[in-house]
């Protein structure tokens, strides 16, 4: 860990003298690329170098204690190696930590997909909860919502909805939410008052680019049909809706909100790129088995992952068996306690793996 964090200082010395370099002062995305690198490695090296310092005073406080004759100059300096060697446990777990590989889509925003399972309209109707669930919490945090593509429930709610959310570290928060939901409540069409359980599944896919995922034009089929609506003057009387299919994984995006065909075809085209993004990082998830089974985040789509529980004002998180009697906040958007412990879970596990790699060295 020392070398990998020495390594780094260097790398952090050397990036602050290039980008006084003229020459790359003068060439811009170049400039802007080694900014970014030395602003991520910058918390790090700054922790190193706080962790150095303890280390030279721990050895000075040790000097002192060992070679100090009157007692109270002796006791002053076991309290401060005492002090010290607590702050080194501290640095040492936090810099671990930070030297845990980040995920590389975690700067990315997200595409979500929320459907309703088994439940009928009470499903649809918790879809309809849960994507106001997310809003609240993307509100909050000052991200962009845009649904790309909705169908209502005939109650209420959705039976599918699928939403960009644009912001800062966006998939990094979202990437814990997929998964398998669970509902239980009574529902209002319930004259016995017996307790019904429904489910909706939630996928979150890091948005991706052309440059993420080169598709070539020929691997496209782009059909074009008309919109279903409500009728009356919202039926759409062009073939303004679009489904693409990418013909060698037969995964297809369709869209039809818009009234307009090209509209359509960029919503399409954006879920169909998120689609195959994560369809060929599943493919490379699968092939390394035992790091799936660590990570929390990215498991399979059909595993329960959360029960909301509204006669107990519950919601329950399987993967780290936490419960919190909070149910109305929760609903409100207030996730960020479950976000952050599920997230501390995932870096304890991170750590766990690293250390048995390191041992069996």
């Amino acid at each position: 860990m020392l070398e990998k964090l020495a390594d780094l200082e260097k790398r952090f010395r050397d990036l602050g003298r290039l980008l006084s370099d003229p020459e790359i002062v003068a060439d811009r995305v170049k400039y802007q690329k080694l900014a970014k690198e030395r602003s991520q490695i910058e918390p790090l090296v700054k922790k190193y170098q706080r962790y150095e310092k303890v280390i030279r005073q721990m050895d000075e406080a040790q000097e002192l204690y060992t070679l100090e004759k009157d007692l109270e100059f002796k006791a002053l300096a076991r309290a401060e190696l005492d002090k010290l060697s607590k702050e080194k446990e501290t640095l040492e777990r936090e810099l671990r930590l930070l030297l845990i590989p980040p995920d590389p889509n975690d700067e990315k925003n997200t595409i979500m997909e929320v459907r309703a399972g088994t439940g009928g309209n009470e499903a649809a109707l918790f879809v309809g909860d849960l994507f106001r669930m997310y809003s609240k919490y993307a509100q909050r945090k000052g991200w962009k919502i845009n649904i790309l593509s909705a169908h209502p429930g005939e109650v209420g709610g959705f039976k599918e909805i699928i939403f960009s959310v644009e912001g800062e570290k966006v998939y990094s928060r979202f990437k814990y939410e997929s998964g398998t939901h669970r509902v239980q409540r009574v529902p209002i069409t319930e004259a016995g008052g017996r307790i019904h359980t429904s489910a909706a599944t939630v996928a979150v896919l890091p948005e991706a680019e052309p440059i993420d995922v080169q598709i070539k034009p020929e691997y496209l089929q782009i059909d074009t049909f008309r919109a279903t609506g409500a009728g009356g003057q919202h039926v759409n009387v062009t073939d303004s809706a679009v489904r693409i299919t990418h013909l060698p994984t037969k995964i297809v995006a369709t869209c039809q909100d818009e009234r307009s065909q090209h509209k359509n075809k960029a919503k399409a085209l954006k879920i169909l790129y998120a689609r195959l993004f994560d369809h060929f990082t599943q493919e490379q998830i699968k092939k390394r088995a035992q790091e799936r089974k660590i990570q929390i985040g990215t498991g399979d789509r059909s595993e329960r992952i959360r029960t909301y529980n509204f006669p107990q004002g519950r919601v329950t998180d399987h993967r780290i068996n936490l419960t919190l009697h909070k149910l109305d906040t929760i609903l409100e958007g207030e996730i960020e306690e479950l976000i952050q412990r599920l997230q501390s879970e995932d870096q304890i596990k991170k750590l766990e793996r690293i250390a048995t790699a390191e041992g069996a060295k």
